[in-house]
C-alpha cells in the first residue's frame, strides 16, 4: 500500500510517478475524459495522486508534426483543454499515422516511470488516480504492465444491439489500451507499439506478447474505467472488417498459436470464407450455365447467411423494444456483405505479409543529423563556406557511422532564406563545404521558410525526416535523428524515427528533460545508436525485468 504525499507528486516514490497518454481522432468525448480525470480526485494542485503530466496526441491527419504544448494546426489548444491535477495538458500532433504511432509519440515524450494509456472515448471513475497509484505500488519489479477494469454500461430497457455487445466485449479483453499502464523501461526494451498495425486492432495484443516474451509479467489492477457505447452509423460493422488484414501479421510475428498466446477467440472467418466461396461459386456456375451447381451454391450461401443473421439478431432487441426496427434492418443489410468484406481484407493482409515480417523495431539503417550545432558550429545565418567549422569529434563520429554501414543524411532548418538574409545559392555552398569535410551525405533535406510562413516542413514538423527517409528508400522507423534542440527531437518523434539529443549551450533545460535519449557528445550519441539493438534506458542503464543491471551506458546517456 502507499502513503499519501502532501503535494502533487512531491514525496511520492519516483517508481510510482506516471504520465497519462491519450491518442485521439478528435472525438468530443476527449473533453469528457479529461474532465473525469480532473474530477477523479478533485484536489487540484493539492491532489497527491494526480499524474505528473497528461499528453494528448492528436492523430487526425495533420502533417505539421509535433507541437509541444502549443495549439496544433487543427485547433487543439492546450490552454483550453481541462486541466488535470492543476496542470495544463500537453498536446502533440502525430500526423495521422494510426494509434500505434500516436501512442509511441506520447510515451516517448513522457518522462515518468510509468505511462498509462487511455482511449479518448472512456471515462475514469471517481478515485481512479488513487486506485491507479495503488495498482502500480502492487506491481513487483518483474511486472511491466497493469490493466484496468473496463465497465460498459448497457441499456436497461431493451436487449443490447450488435454494436453494444461488441463494445461490452472490452470487459473481458486482455491487455487492451482502453486503460493499460506500462513501465517506460519495458516499452523502451521492446521498442513500443509496432507501427505496422495501422488500426486500433491487434497492436495492443502484439505489444503484450513481445513484453511477456522479454521476460516481463503483466497483471490486472483494481481501478475501474467506464467505456460508454458511442454512437455509430449503420455500416460500422462492415468497415471494421479491415482489421482482418492485421491477423496475418500477427501470425508472421508470433506463430500459428498467436490466438492462444494473446487470448483472442478465433471468430467467424472460416464461416465467412465458406459463405463467400458459396456466393462466388453460384455466380461462376450461373455464368457457365451450370444451373444445378449454381442452385446448390446459392442455397449454401442463403443458409450460411440466414444462420449469420440469426446469430446477430437473436441476442439483440426484440420486436416492440426501443429501436428494434433499425437494428433488424441494419443486421439484415450488413450481414449480406460483411462476410465478403472480412475475406477480402484477410486476403489483402495475406498478400501484404506473404514474405514474412521482421521483428519490431526494425534495425537501424540510417542516421539523420541536424547541421548547425550538431555537425558544425552554429554561425547564425551563415552563407560563407569559409566559416564552416566541424563540432568537436563530429568528423570521427560521422566516419564511425559510415563505417558501420549506415546511410547518412542531413535535415536542417535554414530560415535565413525565408527571412531574406541568405540566398539558396549561399546555403548550398555552405552545404557543399560540409560535404567536403565529412564526406558526401546521402541526402540533404532543408526547409527554406521563416517561422511565420506557415510551412509544413520546418522542424519540429516530421516532413524533413520523412523526406529524408523516402530519399534513402527507407521507412522513418529505420532511421535515427541526432540534433541539439527540442525541435529535432520532436521532428523525429512525429515521424517515427529514433531521436538522440546532444545538448549545447542553446539547448533549454526543459528540452533536455523531455528528450527520451540524451547523449553528452556526438561521439557518445553514435555509441548509443550503435547499441540500440540492446536495451537503452533513461538514466543510462540497461536492465532486464528482474532489475539485473547489464552493460552500463551511464557515461554515454544522461538526463
Amino acid at each position: 500500500m502507499t502513503t499519501a504525499p502532501t503535494s502533487p507528486g512531491a514525496g511520492r516514490d519516483p517508481a510510482l510517478r506516471y504520465a497519462v497518454v491519450i491518442p485521439t481522432v478528435g472525438r468530443p468525448s476527449l473533453i469528457a475524459l479529461l474532465e473525469s480525470l480532473a474530477a477523479a480526485d478533485p484536489g487540484g494542485q493539492d491532489d497527491p495522486w494526480a499524474p505528473d503530466e497528461v499528453i494528448v496526441v492528436d492523430d487526425r491527419g495533420s502533417a505539421a508534426g509535433a507541437h509541444h504544448g502549443r495549439p496544433d494546426e487543427q485547433g487543439f489548444d492546450a490552454e483550453r483543454l481541462p486541466r488535470v491535477g492543476g496542470r495544463c495538458v500537453r498536446v502533440l500532433a502525430a500526423g495521422g499515422r494510426g494509434p500505434a504511432a500516436a501512442r509511441n509519440l506520447g510515451w516517448r515524450a513522457a518522462t515518468p516511470t510509468w505511462v498509462v494509456f487511455l482511449d479518448d472515448d472512456v471515462l475514469v471513475q471517481p478515485g481512479w488516480t488513487k486506485a491507479l497509484v495503488t495498482d502500480l505500488a502492487a506491481c513487483a519489479k518483474d511486472v511491466a504492465g497493469s490493466q484496468g477494469n473496463i465497465d460498459v454500461p448497457l441499456p436497461k430497457d431493451r436487449h443490447p444491439t450488435d454494436f453494444e455487445r461488441g463494445t461490452a466485449g472490452l470487459q473481458t479483453g486482455v491487455w487492451i489500451t482502453a486503460d493499460m499502464a506500462y513501465r517506460t523501461q519495458a516499452l523502451l526494451q521492446v521498442g513500443g507499439f509496432d507501427e505496422r498495425f495501422p488500426r486500433a486492432y491487434r497492436e495492443d495484443a502484439d505489444l503484450a506478447l513481445r513484453i511477456r516474451r522479454s521476460g516481463w509479467k503483466l497483471t490486472k489492477g483494481e481501478r475501474r474505467t467506464t467505456h460508454p457505447v458511442r454512437a455509430t452509423d449503420d455500416w460500422y460493422s462492415v468497415r471494421v472488417q479491415a482489421g482482418n488484414a492485421d491477423d496475418p501479421l500477427m501470425r508472421r510475428l508470433h506463430g500459428r498459436q498467436w490466438r492462444q498466446l494473446a487470448v483472442v477467440p478465433r471468430g467467424r472467418l472460416p464461416r465467412h470464407v465458406a459463405t463467400t466461396a458459396s456466393l462466388l461459386g453460384a455466380v461462376i456456375a450461373a455464368g457457365a450455365g451450370r444451373r444445378r451447381v449454381a442452385t446448390a451454391c446459392g442455397l449454401a450461401w442463403a443458409g450460411l447467411t440466414a444462420e449469420f443473421v440469426a446469430k446477430r439478431l437473436l441476442p439483440g432487441p426484440r420486436p416492440g423494444e426501443p429501436g428494434w426496427t433499425g437494428e433488424w434492418r441494419r443486421m439484415l443489410l450488413t450481414s449480406l456483405v460483411l462476410p465478403e468484406a472480412a475475406v477480402w481484407h484477410r486476403l489483402k493482409g495475406e498478400w501484404r505479409w506473404r514474405g514474412g515480417a521482421a521483428a519490431w523495431p526494425p534495425p537501424l539503417k540510417a542516421v539523420l543529423l541536424d547541421r548547425d550545432g550538431t555537425l558544425v558550429e552554429d554561425v547564425p545565418y551563415n552563407g560563407d563556406p569559409g566559416l564552416v567549422r566541424p563540432m568537436p569529434g563530429a568528423v570521427d563520429a560521422v566516419h564511425r557511422l559510415r563505417g558501420a554501414g549506415l546511410r547518412l543524411g542531413v535535415v536542417t532548418n535554414q530560415s535565413g532564406i525565408g527571412r531574406g538574409l541568405l540566398t539558396r545559392a549561399q546555403v548550398d555552398a555552405v552545404n557543399r563545404r560540409v560535404d567536403e569535410i565529412f564526406g558526401p551525405f546521402d541526402t540533404w533535406q532543408l526547409c527554406p521558410h521563416a517561422p511565420g510562413d506557415g510551412c509544413r516542413c520546418r522542424k519540429p514538423a516530421a516532413t524533413l525526416v520523412r523526406r529524408a527517409a523516402g530519399a534513402l528508400g527507407l521507412r522513418p522507423e529505420e532511421c535515427a535523428l541526432i540534433g541539439d534542440i527540442g525541435a529535432d527531437v520532436a521532428a523525429a518523434l512525429a515521424a517515427g524515427a529514433r531521436p538522440v539529443l546532444v545538448p549545447t549551450d542553446v539547448t533549454r533545460a526543459e528540452e533536455v528533460a523531455a528528450a527520451p535519449i540524451v547523449a553528452t557528445s556526438l561521439h557518445d550519441a553514435v555509441e548509443v545508436l550503435l547499441g540500440l539493438d540492446r536495451v537503452t534506458l533513461r538514466g543510462g542503464q540497461e536492465r532486464g525485468p528482474e532489475g539485473a543491471r547489464g552493460d552500463s551506458l551511464e557515461e554515454v546517456v544522461s538526463r
